[in-house]
């Protein structure tokens, strides 16, 4: 059985959906993106950390950790992350500093972790990724519950509107995301467990429960599992994926 596991993504894959089906089954751990540079300040505070200022960097990142991994594994006996390929060599550095000498990146995490599985999240339809992202980024709405109510919005309703070279520059950098991990992985001897957007958001459930499978954990009934996470793809999205590919074969 592992002890954690790390979901190696890239935006609008499906992550949100993933972490809030796995936190669901109360036995495979809580995972959340807590080492997402922007949101570190918030969970610090939120864990009761003492002020980063009052003590040395060292020994804040180790408290940092320990608070990280009681909050990942939600009373669990595993650990959960999600990571996402801009945030990797950052959170390599500060776990260089916790743990010096260490030869590779995956020495590191299972020196931090035990025993790790790595899950690469990918989409196939870069385009629809990129579409997605770009409407986010514009509306301020990340994410949906299955009955329309708003889960997450950063900032004021805003109107969404085409953009062919936004969405250009996103496909590049999220093909990019996608190739850095699979260089990374060949690099630190992983195989990891390949979970496409595509099945988990057509079939949530058969992917939780080949996910608790790997993992070693029970996996629950399949008559109980509720995603939590509904898409927010539209005709709108439709629309933009057909503009673009009318554009860019000018």
């Amino acid at each position: 059985m592992f002890d954690a596991y790390i979901i190696c993504g890239t935006p609008r894959t499906g992550s949100t959906l993933l972490c809030d089906l796995l936190t669901s089954t109360k036995r495979t751990g809580a995972p959340h993106s807590f080492y997402r540079r922007q949101d570190m300040p918030e969970w610090s505070e939120e864990w009761g950390l003492p002020d980063r200022g009052t003590m040395s960097g060292l020994d804040f990142d180790v408290a940092y950790l320990n608070a990280a991994i009681k909050a990942g594994k939600g009373g669990t006996g595993i650990f959960g992350l999600r990571l996402m390929r801009e945030n990797l060599d950052e959170l390599s550095a500060i776990f260089d500093r916790i743990h010096p000498g260490l030869p590779s990146d995956k020495a590191r995490f299972e020196k931090a972790f035990g025993r790790v599985l790595y899950m690469h999240l990918s989409r196939e339809d870069k385009l629809a990724q990129a579409v997605s992202l770009v409407k986010a980024e514009q509306t301020g709405l990340w994410h949906i519950a299955p009955d329309g109510t708003e889960i997450e919005r950063v900032g004021l309703p805003a109107e969404s509107r085409y953009d062919f070279e936004r969405i250009r520059d996103e496909v590049s950098e999220l093909e990019a995301y996608d190739t850095a991990w699979n260089v990374w992985f060949a690099q630190q001897g992983i195989a990891p467990l390949r979970i496409g957007y595509e099945r988990l958001a057509a079939d949530p459930a058969a992917t939780l429960i080949s996910i608790c499978e790997a993992l070693g954990a029970p996996p629950p009934d399949a008559d109980d599992i509720r995603p939590g996470v509904a898409k927010l793809s539209d005709e709108t999205s439709l629309d933009w994926m057909r503009r673009y590919r009318l554009d860019a074969a000018i």
